[in-house]
């Protein structure tokens, strides 16, 4: 892999990554191939061999996000089918698994419906102050950083070094971030989630996940559990994720510098009540977030006073996209308390997207007003 400072990796070489590799003739732009059935003749020899354990346009999309990732990458067909496959593949009956209280809620369900009544021991501790207790006796600790949709942030680097020091394995859902924003594997974490639904697929048109290690082992443990649960993504969400990382850098930018500019606006508002933002100097996390991450990221979370105030400013503004998930070219926002997040009933998270920033701020702001 080629990187520059801090592992991020070359996007110039990124680019070219098919490209350079290709024959004369060869298509530049990725093939999607979707076959369930290769020509097989004799023993299988390492070929392609039938479409739940191999197919070349997974590669093709693997070799991509090793690039991002800086290490080996396995694809799943959701985030949440990413991180299934990363608990299933380091934990077993007696564990005991810590994950945060405050984080994305689905990842508790599956923790509470699932691995629990297999015998798994589960166990909660809010973001803030998550090395609280510290981490004798447990075998996996999922983090997510910044938790989703409170903002808060965890020390990814003293984490990472306690838990192996109590002999356990980490896990980090990087999806609010991306590779380009923060690096958990460089901070020594033993595996990465994340959703490629969110920004790195960035146009709201798949659904993708991935897990990433450095770890051989762990690797071939995640890559046994999707041949064999049979929890594969399809060859054409591959080719659109695929398409989508060309322009991963130029959106996450772009995204990243809007949240930056309007961030401290939106904080002076007189209808906002509380903002968080990591890149704004006052928020709590803003240390250690300007010490872990590359990015301060593109999620803004704010308080608007009630659930009337937040409906009638996410649905009211024609610049925002009333919805449940984030990371697009568009921005879009909801009212979270509305899925059961610990949250005051006017808490919004802002997802802000590609639109020039004047104009975007001129039709929150007149959103805004109106409150």
């Amino acid at each position: 892999m080629e990187h520059g400072d801090h592992g991020t990796p070359r996007m110039g070489a990124f680019l070219h990554l098919r490209g350079n590799g290709i024959d004369k003739g060869d298509p530049v732009a990725l093939p999607l191939v979707q076959s369930s059935m290769y020509h097989l003749p004799g023993a299988p020899d390492g070929s392609n061999s039938y479409g739940r354990a191999d197919n070349p346009t997974w590669v093709a999309l693997e070799h991509a996000l090793e690039h991002l990732e800086g290490a080996p990458c396995r694809v799943f067909p959701s985030g949440m089918g990413a991180i299934s496959a990363a608990l299933f593949a380091t934990l077993k009956a007696g564990q005991r698994l810590l994950i945060p209280a405050d984080g994305y809620y689905v990842t508790r369900l599956l923790a509470d419906r699932y691995l629990r009544p297999l015998g798994v021991i589960v166990e909660e501790r809010p973001t803030t102050g998550f090395a609280e207790g510290g981490f004798s006796g447990i075998d996996v600790v999922f983090l997510e950083t910044p938790s989703n949709p409170g903002l808060d942030l965890i020390d990814l680097a003293a984490v990472a070094g306690a838990v192996r020091a109590a002999g356990g394995i980490t896990i980090c859902d990087n999806t609010t971030m991306t590779p380009l924003g923060q690096r958990p594997l460089d901070l020594g974490i033993d595996i990465v989630v994340a959703s490629d639904t969110k920004a790195m697929g960035g146009h709201s048109d798949l659904l993708l996940g991935h897990v990433a290690s450095r770890d051989a082992g762990l690797v071939q443990a995640v890559e046994d559990w999707r041949r064999i649960s049979g929890a594969i993504p399809g060859p054409h969400e591959a080719w659109l994720l695929h398409r989508g990382l060309e322009t991963l850098e130029v959106r996450f930018d772009r995204m990243c510098r809007n949240a930056e500019a309007l961030a401290p606006r939106l904080a002076e508002h007189r209808a906002v009540s509380a903002l968080r933002y990591p890149g704004l100097q006052g928020d709590p996390a803003h240390n250690l977030a300007r010490a872990q991450m590359q990015r301060f990221g593109f999620l803004l979370s704010l308080d608007l006073g009630s659930e009337e105030k937040a409906e009638r400013f996410i649905n009211d503004c024609p610049l925002l996209r009333p919805a449940t998930s984030f990371g697009g070219v568009h921005s879009s926002a909801e009212r979270r308390a509305r899925w059961g997040d610990a949250v005051a009933p006017g808490f919004v998270r802002l997802s802000v997207g590609c639109e020039p920033v004047e104009e975007l701020w001129q039709a929150l702001r007149d959103a805004l007003d109106t409150l």
